[in-house]
């Protein structure tokens, strides 16, 4: 049995590492050049310019700009949600105050994490970043050496999967589905970079950011049958 106590609900926002493809150097054009060819194909409007736009959802060509986390506090109707944000233009140091954090959180056993697609994105583009900026990974996202049973993620996506591997299932998709408010959103996914380099408004994305993690754990509780968390019973915390 999984405690909700011990679960850290979380989701990451990431953008392209520059603003624009003009402003890579020629090593990393040539790179980017050859990972886009395969995205470029059936798409003969859109160039290696163009499409850089998506270098975000791409560790090797992206950087994480937030990371929103939340836990679930006491029981029934009045369980509240309390969440905090990492969040910054220096990738690396909000990094490291994420991982202090997880590793505080996580010194007991039995603690898992849990986030919408978390398996194939959020937490292998975590340990990828993190490598690159030469940050340990800490145990309970290291996934080296362990079994699949000893992997503690829980994943909402994999969770309405059921078995079924080709299915995905956006989150706003799957909250509307189960009959689960969302928060009506100014931005989406596919602005994030837009928002942070061109508009400079980081603020924006990591309210974007915090509402997904509030949606992820209310569709947790749905699946598993348990009460949702009343709207005045989330916390932000700074």
């Amino acid at each position: 049995m999984i405690f909700l106590n011990n679960i850290l609900f979380l989701d990451i926002e990431t953008v392209p590492q520059h603003t624009s493809y003009n402003e890579l150097t020629d090593e990393w054009k040539a790179l980017w050049d050859n990972k886009a060819a395969y995205l470029l194909r059936n798409r003969e409007e859109e160039t290696f310019e163009t499409i850089y736009n998506r270098a975000g959802i791409y560790a090797e060509f992206g950087k994480v700009i937030c990371i929103s986390c939340g836990i679930i506090q006491g029981n029934g109707l009045g369980k509240k949600l309390v969440i905090k944000s990492f969040s910054g233009d220096d990738e690396k140091t909000l990094l490291l105050q994420f991982c202090d954090m997880l590793k505080r959180w996580a010194i007991d056993a039995n603690k898992y994490l849990c986030a919408h697609n978390g398996r194939e994105f959020d937490f292998p583009y975590l340990c990828r970043r993190l490598i690159i900026n030469h940050v340990p990974v800490p145990p309970i996202l290291n996934t080296s050496g362990k079994k699949p049973w000893e992997v503690n993620y829980l994943d909402t996506m994999e969770m309405w999967k059921f078995g079924d591997y080709k299915n995905f299932t956006s989150l706003n998709l799957l909250a509307f589905a189960l009959g689960i408010p969302t928060p009506k959103d100014d931005i989406d996914g596919s602005m994030v970079g837009d928002v942070y380099w061109k508009e400079k408004d980081l603020a924006r994305i990591v309210t974007y950011c915090q509402k997904d993690v509030v949606t992820a754990s209310q569709v947790y509780l749905r699946m598993t049958g348990q009460e949702l968390i009343l709207v005045e019973n989330i916390e932000i915390k700074n």
